[in-house]
């Protein structure tokens, strides 16, 4: 652990361990209510993972040719709201004006709507295939809120050999799902009998961002390891300056976040473009 490999698009990059199921509506919100040097640094990250100089503004939805983009698998199409600025990125030019043309008429609260249903954008954008999508939260270090202690949690460090025995328990699925093995960050754990059953870490991106990974043995769910490992993790982050980034699909994994103050900020979906 502790190689920098963004994975952006990676279907969930928080709690893991979730049930399958419908995804939550995204919970409404102001711009306003998000604050705006936090909305910022948030676009800033977000903008950077373009490879371009394409930027987010605000009341409208930017289309950008970006084959290198991150914000997607190579050859995707990218498409991240954050506030009231939508950003799309897209592998080629002849895509460019297909997406553009298709989304014209929407603004980026209306595409907020539909990256959060699917199923409305593929009437007008068809596709083969999605990753996504994902809620983007953010945290303002006013609004933190710790959770109550309930379990002893340790600093371990990334490498140590229970918490590579932990991802391995937690199954290939889980353990990519949490994408706890790409911290850079030192972990911090919860013990059951001296075997790490709870951690929690994150992956340093670009602009000083955060990104927060969480992983609980299967054994010891719905117990609220994980957000006490979560709230430690984030303790550090903030304590480091950083801007604490959580990406959810489930709403257990929301939950959590919103328990700890983060705000819902945007959305982010990934799309394998049908042929026209």
């Amino acid at each position: 652990m502790g190689t920098l490999g963004l994975d952006p698009y990676a279907p969930e990059a928080t709690v893991s361990g979730r049930t399958p199921g419908a995804q939550e509506p995204m919970t409404t919100h102001d711009p306003a209510d998000v604050s705006p040097s936090v909305l910022d640094r948030a676009r800033a990250v977000w903008s950077r993972l373009t490879g371009t100089d394409a930027e987010f503004a605000p009341g409208r939805t930017n289309v950008a040719v970006a084959p290198a983009s991150l914000l997607s698998p190579p050859g995707w199409t990218g498409l991240v709201v954050l506030g009231d600025a939508a950003l799309v990125t897209v592998p080629d030019s002849p895509t460019a004006g297909l997406v553009t043309a298709a989304l014209q008429r929407l603004g980026p609260d209306e595409l907020a709507g539909e990256l959060a249903e699917p199923g409305r954008l593929r009437d007008r954008l068809p596709f083969h295939d999605l990753l996504g999508p994902a809620h983007l939260l953010f945290l303002a270090p006013a609004l933190f809120r710790p959770a109550a202690p309930t379990a002893d949690v340790e600093r371990v460090s990334g490498d140590d050999p229970e918490l590579l025995a932990l991802l391995e328990r937690c199954g290939p699925g889980d353990a990519a799902e949490s994408a706890l093995a790409g911290i850079t960050s030192t972990a911090k754990a919860v013990r059951q009998d001296g075997v790490i059953v709870a951690a929690a870490g994150h992956e340093l991106w670009p602009h000083g961002t955060a990104h927060l990974s969480i992983l609980t043995d299967p054994g010891f769910r719905r117990r609220g390891l994980a957000a006490q490992v979560a709230s430690a993790a984030v303790a550090d982050a903030l304590d480091q300056g950083l801007l604490a980034q959580w990406r959810a699909r489930s709403p257990a994994s929301r939950r959590i976040a919103h328990s700890l103050g983060f705000q819902e900020t945007g959305l982010q979906l990934s799309l394998r473009l049908a042929d026209r």
